[in-house]
């Protein structure tokens, strides 16, 4: 998504970019980034919480106005509620690694079916 803002805004189109993977973003180099400190997947906020999803759209579109230099990175005033999701994100220790592993294995052959029908580039 950086890559095709970037591109957008060498065109003339404005961007703005909300997301979570703030080290991520930011050395894409994206014009305009509004950071959530959400899960993965969550950068508009908690599913069905209308009310912060609108919230958090009407702070991007006010970065178009306010932003006066290239590559800024605003943080959202949200919080989570509680941080209970920081504790699993990316966990692998001997309670999850057999599920890990067989989801894994799970992919790599959706993949491989993927791929023998054509339906994936190889690379």
């Amino acid at each position: 998504m950086s890559l095709a803002a970037r591109h957008l805004e060498a065109n003339g189109i404005a961007t703005i970019v909300c997301g979570s993977a703030r080290d991520i973003v930011e050395q894409a180099g994206v014009p305009r980034f509004l950071f959530t400190d959400f899960p993965l997947g969550n950068p508009m906020g908690k599913p069905y919480d209308v009310a912060m999803q609108r919230a958090i759209t009407a702070l991007a579109i006010d970065l178009l106005e306010s932003v006066t230099c290239p590559r800024t990175t605003v943080q959202a005033p949200f919080t989570w509620g509680d941080d209970a999701w920081r504790a699993e994100y990316m966990r692998v220790d001997e309670s999850n690694l057999e599920g890990l592993r067989r989801a894994g294995e799970r992919r790599r052959a959706r993949q491989a079916r993927a791929r023998h029908e054509g339906r994936v580039r190889s690379s």
